[in-house]
């Protein structure tokens, strides 16, 4: 395609990209979508990169705090999920700076005393076992988790 033909295209990325943080593969994706393959596509994506569109380490900084703040995922969930969009190792290590120790520990703990209200009157060991399996489900660490709930 020429330069004239990919102007529409270019408007349409930026707009996806704006409306919300996506990562290069997102684009891509996209891109395929609207059948712009190839040499094209990297060209759009080199566009939206450098007029900023398009920032990995921002989008891994706002999902990471975002998911863990308003979804309450744990640690091991974000990364995973991190990965799984494609983003490097240098990303997702920014991405999972945004969570504070301390803050990550607190909400963890608020997280297990809520499920334990839930769980009242049932047997300590099998609530302590579903309670765990909550926490692990939601990408917390087993240690951690296990730590806090015997102080419970």
């Amino acid at each position: 395609m020429t330069e004239t033909d990919l102007k529409p295209y270019l408007k349409k990325a930026a707009y996806f990209c704006v409306y919300q943080e996506r990562t290069q593969r997102e684009v891509r994706e996209r891109l395929a979508e609207w059948n712009i393959r190839g040499d094209d596509a990297e060209e759009i994506i080199a566009y939206l990169i450098s007029e900023n569109y398009v920032n990995e380490e921002r989008f891994a900084k706002i999902f990471a705090g975002s998911k863990f703040r308003v979804k309450h995922w744990g640690r091991q969930k974000i990364r995973y999920e991190l990965k799984m969009r494609g983003l490097s190792a240098y990303c997702v290590d920014a991405g999972m700076r945004e969570i504070e120790d301390e803050d990550y520990f607190e909400a963890l703990k608020a997280l297990l005393e809520k499920k334990k209200q839930e769980l009242r009157g049932e047997n300590i060991l099998i609530r302590n076992q579903k309670i765990a399996r909550f926490a692990l489900s939601k990408g917390f660490e087993s240690e951690l988790v296990w730590e806090i709930i015997k102080k419970m």
